[in-house]
Formats: structure tokens, C-alpha cells, sequence
């Protein structure tokens, strides 16, 4: 038997290391993880991941008494740029444990599918909160807001079908921790998230990352020239992220003067997971 799964980036709307509180938005970039157990032993691992997190992931969810008499293969794809804050641990840790949850099982709850994965987020040191907000909304899709200490989601609704364009700078990210250290200033963009007004809050939040992490503002001050929605820094940067609703050939050109561009579109769609005979 053989299960394949999808799980899906996501992009920052609030960055969640300040206060607890995070907001994040589901965008179409994949991660695609396909599992196996043959005869053998030992794990088999095709993947460009860390095989830190990935290990992790495993011992928490398949039993050792298994791995001793069969030998699991997994397959690990991603279109997720890694180390830019668009979530790819957290995709990658959902769609992996949704796999092998649903390898040894048909009965799951998606909850503890995420919680497994943030848990060896937190075990292999990939994240600080937990990222139970970058998790949410790689699994769930759409605008996510949560309490990541108490990994709660607060609120979660689907998202407008719109282009999002995404600005990867070639500059070294800063320690996350400065952010806390100002963390009272990001009251006022939880509560704007917590209110629905996320393009108020993204951008906000945008302005004070990128001030406190040395992220040129430039380029987040261009896409807003040249019509987009909002923009502001994904995660902890360097990523920048520009919505817009119709053509985005000019934001696109606007922003590739800074760095690499990928493009894609919202995600409203859940985790998914079929087995299939190998």
C-alpha cells in the first residue's frame, strides 16, 4: 500500500513571534509526500529536506515495532522555496504526518495530524512559536488567525481567488528574536487581523518586520505604487509578498529588479491524502 498527500504553503500576514497571535494566509505552492512500507528494514529517504525534521516526524508517529520487521520509503516534493518564511517546514511537516497517519490508519483527526508535525517542528528546532498559525493555514487554506501557545484557531475563512507574487531578495535573514523585544508594537496588527482587516494588518506588520529585521522596505513601498492589494514580509523574511486582484505584469517587474519572482494564487484547499496500491 502506498499513500500519497498535498499539503500547501502559506504566506504571513502577522508574524506570530511578538505575541503568540499569528495570521497567515494558504497560497497554491505544493508539498507532495508519498509513503510506503516494503520488505526490508529501515528508512528510505528521496528528499531534499531536512532529514532532521523528517526523523522527527517519523518516530512520533510510526511505531518501532513496525519499522523492525518492514522498511518505509518516502518521496518528498516541494515547489516551496525553503528558508524564505513561506512555511515550507510546516507544509512539509503536514503533508508528511498526514501520510503516515493515514498509512497505519483511516481514522484521523486533523488536528492531531498538525499537532504531531508541530511538535517535531519544535523537537528538530525549525520554528520558535510552534508555527501552529503557518501550520493552520498549510493545512486548512484560506485567512487563518491563532493562538500559537495555545494552538487555537481564533478564525479561519475562505480567501478571494487573487495573484500573489512573491519577491525572494539574495539577503541574510536576522536573528527573529529582535522581534520581541518590540513586541507591544504589534498589538495593533493582531487586533486588525483579529478584526478581518487583514490587508490592514499585513501590511503593517510588513512595515514593522521589515524595520526591525533590516529587510529593505523599498521593494513592499514599490508593489503598493504599482497597484497591488497590499504587500509586506512573509514570516521572518527575506520573502516579500505583494495580493493583487488583476494583472500583476507590473508589480512582477517592479520587484524583479530586487530579486527572484515566483507567482501563484490563493488556497482555499484543505491537506489531502489517497492510498493507492503500489
Amino acid at each position: 500500500m502506498k499513500v500519497r498527500s498535498i499539503s500547501h504553503g502559506a504566506v504571513s500576514i502577522v508574524n506570530a513571534i511578538p505575541l503568540g497571535i499569528g495570521s497567515t494566509l494558504g497560497v497554491a505552492l505544493d508539498v507532495i509526500v508519498e509513503v510506503e512500507l516494503v520488505e526490508g528494514k529501515g528508512i528510505k529517504i528521496a528528499s531534499k529536506q531536512s532529514n532532521q525534521l523528517v526523523n522527527a516526524i517519523i518516530e512520533r508517529i510510526i511505531p518501532k515495532e513496525l519499522l523492525a520487521k518492514n522498511a518505509l520509503k518516502i518521496e518528498l516534493r516541494s515547489n516551496i522555496p525553503s528558508s524564505y518564511g513561506l512555511k515550507s517546514s510546516s507544509a512539509v511537516s503536514n503533508a508528511l504526518s498526514l501520510a503516515l497517519v493515514r498509512l497505519l490508519n483511516d481514522n484521523y483527526n486533523d488536528l492531531e495530524v498538525i499537532n504531531y508535525g508541530i511538535d517535531a517542528s519544535l523537537a528538530a528546532g525549525v520554528t520558535i512559536t510552534g508555527a501552529f498559525d503557518d501550520a493552520a493555514a498549510s493545512y486548512f487554506g484560506g485567512f487563518l488567525v491563532t493562538d500559537n501557545y495555545a494552538r487555537k484557531i481564533i478564525r479561519h475563512e475562505p480567501a478571494a481567488d487573487l495573484n500573489i507574487i512573491i519577491l525572494l531578495p539574495n539577503i541574510k535573514r536576522s536573528d527573529p528574536l529582535r522581534l520581541r523585544r518590540l513586541a507591544n508594537l504589534f498589538e495593533e496588527p493582531v487586533k486588525l487581523a483579529k478584526d478581518g482587516r487583514y490587508w490592514e494588518a499585513m501590511l503593517l506588520n510588513g512595515v514593522l518586520v521589515a524595520s526591525i529585521m533590516g529587510i529593505p522596505y523599498q521593494p513592499i513601498k514599490e508593489a503598493m505604487e504599482e497597484g497591488a492589494i497590499v504587500a509586506g514580509v512573509s514570516g521572518n523574511g527575506p520573502s516579500i509578498v505583494a495580493v493583487s486582484s488583476n494583472d500583476s505584469n507590473a508589480i512582477q517587474k517592479a520587484l524583479a529588479k530586487y530579486g527572484r519572482i515566483i507567482t501563484t494564487k490563493t488556497n482555499n484547499r484543505k491537506a489531502t491524502v489517497e492510498v493507492y496500491e503500489s
